[in-house]
């Protein structure tokens, strides 16, 4: 790893509680929950930290946050977790990965697994998603789940997910630079071979089929719609039941860009979730 790309990853690492701020505008429902409590789960790479909103042994949601494999800073999506809690009724348990530059791949996959397993053996049904980076997690977690036959999800929610470290993004001016692809492949993915791997890359994966049902949602202008799009028609072509929601007009960050369609677009996700988890 150059010295320079390390000490831009551990910036981006170290800054994200004071720069990320998007959701602030999102807040429509989950203000009056309690500070989420923190508990811990073993993996194969150490103790990882949750903040979980609503009861132990309730239906629960298990989310990975974005932020590139860079940052490390759950409660950046608190203002998701609130939500989903307080309109799907479902305890979400909001993940505290480990991030790059400190690890490389497949640290996060695999914690992000093994903490959503963990979920699963407390006996009540399970979800998995996320945003950005956090929805390529989920997707990872899902095959991970079929291939070791460790659980079975019920739903994937995978928001503007990164599922393809191993192809340049398109050109474009979205928010999702080349140059913050190319940080990452160089930090968190320093193996070129790795990149491929399904765990890193789903949309590159062979077999999809026994996958859970997915939520697909991608935006019009983000470089990394293609990734969602690709998935969505992937899971479709493999027997997948999929709901693939494309917001236009939008790039990445692509709920806080048009508020009135955000609340569409969550309130959907909650009732699909409340839905899966309840059947």
């Amino acid at each position: 790893m150059r010295p320079s790309d390390r000490l831009r990853a551990a910036t981006l690492h170290a800054s994200a509680r004071f720069t990320v701020r998007y959701g602030r505008e999102l807040r429509f429902a989950g203000r009056d929950l309690p500070r989420p409590t923190r508990r811990r789960y073993a993996t194969r790479h150490g103790r990882v930290s949750t903040l979980e909103y609503g009861d132990p042994g309730t239906p629960a949601l298990v989310h990975f946050h974005g932020g590139a494999w860079l940052m490390r800073y759950p409660q950046m999506d608190d203002w998701w977790c609130r939500y989903l809690a307080a309109e799907a009724g479902v305890r979400v348990v909001n993940v505290d990965f480990r991030a790059g530059p400190f690890v490389a791949y497949p640290v996060a996959q695999h914690q992000c697994h093994d903490v959503a397993a963990a979920v699963a053996e407390q006996g009540a049904p399970v979800a998995v998603g996320g945003f950005s980076s956090g929805g390529g997690l989920a997707a990872s977690v899902a095959l991970q789940a079929r291939d070791l036959g460790s659980f079975t999800p019920r739903l994937q929610v995978l928001g503007v997910p990164a599922l393809d470290l191993a192809s340049d993004l398109p050109p474009g001016p979205g928010m999702i630079s080349a140059s913050l692809r190319g940080l990452v492949r160089r930090v968190y993915f320093p193996d070129p071979a790795s990149r491929h791997e399904p765990y890193a890359s789903p949309v590159l994966a062979e077999d999809l089929t026994g996958l859970p049902p997915a939520i697909v949602l991608t935006a019009e202008r983000d470089t990394l719609r293609r990734d969602g799009d690709r998935y969505a028609e992937r899971l479709r072509d493999a027997g997948v039941e999929v709901i693939h929601d494309v917001t236009p007009g939008v790039d990445h960050y692509f709920l806080t860009e048009d508020p009135d369609r955000a609340r569409r677009t969550m309130a959907m996700v909650a009732a699909q979730v409340r839905e899966r988890l309840s059947g």
